[in-house]
């Protein structure tokens, strides 16, 4: 399912002659993984941060510290300054940013697990969104990467 989302994107970046630069926490790499296992994706996908811990986010992104403190690494504020970070420091047009979590501990009755928090820099603007899915870890990081593919696609087609 995400193999032929990745391919419509990769399809739709090529034909633009767009870059994209992806800011990852919960997904680990899988989405960078699903992006360039694309024939082509060289001729669009910039870099890939995987930035787990709070320090890498602040900084590889320039995520700010207060942001963390005061909204938690799992919030739509995180995600937007993830997304900007990867956009601006890789030079790109498009960033996807991903945090959140996907268990099967960490949750708790305001962030439950499967809590995903989602920011997408197109041409310097940036949108977030929340995001609520189920299941186990890996359940929730494959429902996480076809949102992100579903919702990119839909953003610059």
């Amino acid at each position: 399912m995400s193999y032929l989302k990745a391919k419509k994107l990769t399809e739709l970046l090529i034909s633009k002659s767009m870059t994209i630069a992806v800011a990852e926490s919960c997904t680990g790499g899988s989405l960078s993984s699903s992006l360039t296992s694309i024939p082509g994706a060289s001729s669009y996908f910039n870099c890939g941060f995987i930035t787990y811990s709070n320090e890498s986010k602040i900084n590889m992104l320039n995520v700010k510290s207060q942001s963390i403190e005061l909204f938690g690494a799992v919030s739509e504020k995180v995600a937007y300054e993830m997304a900007i970070g990867a956009g601006q420091n890789s030079k790109s047009d498009l960033a996807i940013s991903v945090t959140g979590i996907a268990g099967p501990s960490g949750g708790t009755p305001e962030k439950p697990v499967g809590m995903v928090c989602f920011g997408f820099y197109v041409n310097g603007s940036v949108s977030t969104t929340t995001q609520f899915f189920s299941g186990v870890r890996s359940e929730i990081v494959a429902e996480s990467i076809t949102f992100v593919l579903t919702e990119l696609t839909l953003k610059i087609e």
